[in-house]
């Protein structure tokens, strides 16, 4: 890997490959530059690609430098925008991804993207009496507490148990039966720093990105779980409806990793969307 330093001096790692316009891809709360792997093949052929660690993902430590809020993972794209001299790039975000880049536009605006794309998230987590498109429809303000305690005493199993005691009533069977792939995940998890991991969840959780999407100006593309985790086909449709002309792909029987259940879907669907005339 290579990296590149944040205005803190934090050095984020990054992959990057493929050649033609820019292609910038955020990953998910806990996950890693991996995430995007399975695509490259399709996409290296038509674009540069640019694939980072998350400031405190990865495995890779901070050195005492800023804890991984949204506010500094957003700072930290402005700076490898600024870092590879980038000019009108697609930016994809899943979960948390999406996040940053909401926290993106927010902070720096749309100058230096052409189109971005959102994978299956809410732009506010924490539910209200007011507002139902977050986690679950019922993730309140006790519940988001209630998580930070499992999160401190016991991170991976934590993790888990939001992804598993969801929407999705598979992944609950999988979880409870001790499936291979929840063991996998589970050690994956308990090899990462739980630390600024749980910095970054108290920030995302703490955001509100509702404001953001009127404000989009730029070619939008959303993609949502027909059996997310976490969101229902609302969320999805409440996003729809406040960005600017955005265009919705619901894959259906998918959850809160749609691109992964259907990668040559998606992976088409990004490059016509970037694309259309190619």
């Amino acid at each position: 890997m290579t990296h590149f330093l944040a205005d803190d001096g934090a050095k984020i790692h990054l992959k990057t490959s493929g050649e033609g316009s820019p292609l910038i891809m955020l990953h998910g709360w806990t996950s890693s530059h991996q995430e995007w792997f399975p695509f490259l093949g399709a996409l290296n052929a038509r674009h540069r690609v640019y694939r980072w660690d998350a400031r405190g993902h990865g495995g890779h430590d901070l050195d005492g430098k800023a804890a991984p809020t949204a506010q500094r993972m957003a700072r930290d794209l402005a700076n490898l925008i600024e870092h590879y001299q980038i000019e009108n790039a697609t930016a994809v975000g899943h979960s948390m991804g999406a996040l940053t880049l909401w926290q993106y536009i927010r902070d720096f605006g749309t100058q230096a993207l052409s189109r971005v794309c959102f994978i299956d998230q809410s732009p506010k987590l924490v539910t209200d009496p007011h507002w139902a498109h977050g986690i679950y429809g019922d993730f309140d303000e006790a519940r988001s507490r209630e998580m930070m305690s499992w999160l401190k005493e016991d991170f991976a199993e934590a993790v888990l148990k939001l992804t598993a005691f969801g929407l999705n009533g598979r992944a609950r069977e999988k979880y409870l039966a001790g499936a291979s792939g929840w063991e996998k995940s589970r050690a994956a998890l308990r090899a990462q720093a739980a630390g600024p991991l749980i910095d970054c969840w108290a920030s995302l959780t703490a955001a509100d990105y509702r404001d953001v999407l009127a404000k989009i100006d730029i070619p939008a593309m959303l993609v949502y779980g027909g059996e997310s985790n976490f969101y229902r086909l609302d969320t999805a449709q409440f996003v729809a409806s406040q960005i600017p002309d955005a265009i919705l792909h619901v894959y259906e029987g998918t959850d809160h990793s749609p691109h992964q259940w259907q990668r040559e879907r998606f992976a088409s669907d990004l490059l016509t969307f970037i694309d259309p005339g190619a």
